[in-house]
């Protein structure tokens, strides 16, 4: 299946979980349990479906929904226990438990004791918003009945935060459960997807975030260009709805953390900016947002890495898809729905350039602390950048040996993200112009160059699209 590129990491850890669970435990306690958490659109859920289709025994698949009360989350449960493939299911259909506590006991009576079975329990943080005590129930259940049975307990989230804090120390599952994290595709994912160039991969990834659902509408071998001019003119498209989707579970326009993403991702970096975007919020509710915003990994809070400490604090999106959704295509949908995507689709053409030369950074960024030491000019600890309040200087790439406050810089860089445009020597020019007023460098730090287009001087080091993707293979 096309959308399970890059997943064979995932599958292979899923399927050696049940092996252990076929191979039983010790003191009579084969049952194991998984927290597996990752963004919104990730392919979550589509994971889970094909490991248990794939490992052919029997199963629950229950996905919890934002029900009103816990009755109704237990009467939904019930029918999806009732009708599945587990052979006990019938011990549910004259059932009608009234607490998690009953119903998780009757699901464990519903369970093979001769042979591995799975359930999942997906969206499960719906679940603990309804009944605080479920974790607690679940964590009873699971040590008296669950794990006295060879069952693989899987338990799905969204809500990054929370499926993080499930396995910490004083909570009911601490050293109970696995984790695994479902990231999106890599950008050499997208490549092998989509059977495209480094270069136009990475633009693919600007765009989709990597979440399989994009993907999978992306025709291949298709530019960004061409996938957007029938994408955006198709109001129920994968790139148009996933946006809105996941922005509705977690964030309404309405509420305060909406509206601070939405002015974070319109463009504002800045504390000031943010909150006169987001309507010029007092500063206690900015701060309250901003707290939610970046507790839920939606934003991501980043400092210049010198040798002295700054204040000048940024704010950005941390999901390159919503990036794009926000900046493009949320402020925008009614214009799509009443049939005028090509006046969007002329917006992007206009802004393209310039956008996606500043949303590629982070993604260089990371690709550089995934790269072998031997394609830099010097190892570093942590890769980030350097401004000042002024933007004068601004470095796109600092490598330092410790953050946020370095001890040495390691090495200076400059990204040139252009279609027809080498790194030149007036590029040159100007990062060692920067590189001079940086705290803590002189002439002898390195530099490097990024360029999607190559360079024009031989003096620098440059990295091609094709070297970033290599840090995403490895």
């Amino acid at each position: 299946m096309g959308g399970f590129v890059g997943r064979d990491r995932e599958l292979h850890l899923l399927d050696g979980m049940l092996s252990r669970v076929r191979r039983g435990g010790r003191a009579g306690r084969p049952g194991r349990a998984l927290l597996m958490r990752g963004r919104r659109r990730v392919g979550k859920s589509r994971l889970v479906e094909e490991f248990v289709e794939r490992a052919d025994v029997p199963y629950l698949f229950f996905t919890a929904s934002a029900q009103p009360t816990v009755a109704a989350d237990l009467a939904l449960f019930v029918q999806e226990v009732a009708a599945s493939t587990l052979p006990g299911a019938k011990v549910m259909q004259e059932q009608q438990p009234r607490t998690w506590d009953a119903a998780l006991t009757l699901l464990a009576a519903a369970l093979p004791s001769d042979q591995p079975s799975v359930v999942v329990l997906d969206e499960m943080p719906y679940l603990i918003a309804s009944d605080p005590g479920f974790e607690g129930t679940l964590q009873k259940v699971f040590d008296r009945e669950l794990s006295r049975r060879p069952v693989l307990l899987i338990c799905v989230g969204s809500d990054l935060a929370m499926m993080e804090a499930l396995n910490d120390y004083g909570r009911p599952f601490h050293q109970r459960a696995t984790e695994m994290v479902v990231p999106p595709l890599s950008p050499a994912d997208v490549s092998d997807m989509l059977d495209l160039s480094a270069a136009d991969a990475f633009d693919a990834y600007l765009v989709s975030g990597g979440l399989p659902l994009i993907l999978d509408e992306w025709p291949t071998g298709a530019s960004v260009r061409e996938y957007l001019t029938d994408a955006v003119r198709d109001p129920t498209s994968a790139l148009l709805v996933s946006g809105e989707r996941a922005l509705a579970a977690e964030f309404p326009p309405q509420s305060q953390a909406g509206l601070v993403l939405r002015a974070i991702g319109s463009g504002e970096r800045t504390f000031s900016l943010i909150s006169c975007a987001a309507g010029d919020l007092p500063q206690a509710s900015l701060n309250r947002a901003l707290r939610l915003l970046t507790q839920k990994r939606a934003v991501e809070v980043t400092v210049p890495l010198s040798t002295k400490p700054s204040r000048e604090t940024r704010y950005a999106v941390v999901d390159p898809y919503l990036r794009f959704w926000l900046s493009f295509l949320g402020p925008h949908l009614s214009e799509i729905e009443r049939g005028r995507g090509d006046l969007t689709l002329d917006r992007i053409d206009r802004s393209w350039g310039s956008w996606r030369g500043r949303a590629i950074e982070p993604v260089v960024r990371e690709a550089l602390r995934r790269l072998p030491s031997d394609h830099l000019p010097a190892e570093a600890a942590m890769i980030g950048g350097y401004w000042t309040r002024t933007n004068d200087p601004e470095i796109d790439i600092v490598g330092v040996d410790r953050a946020p406050v370095a001890r040495r810089i390691c090495f200076v860089g400059s990204v040139k993200w252009q279609e027809n445009r080498p790194f030149d020597a007036h590029d040159l020019g100007r990062l060692l112009l920067h590189r001079s007023r940086l705290p803590g460098a002189d002439e002898s730090v390195p530099v490097v160059a990024v360029s999607r287009s190559g360079t024009a001087v031989d003096a620098i080091r440059v990295l091609s699209a094709e070297d970033l993707l290599t840090g995403y293979r490895n």
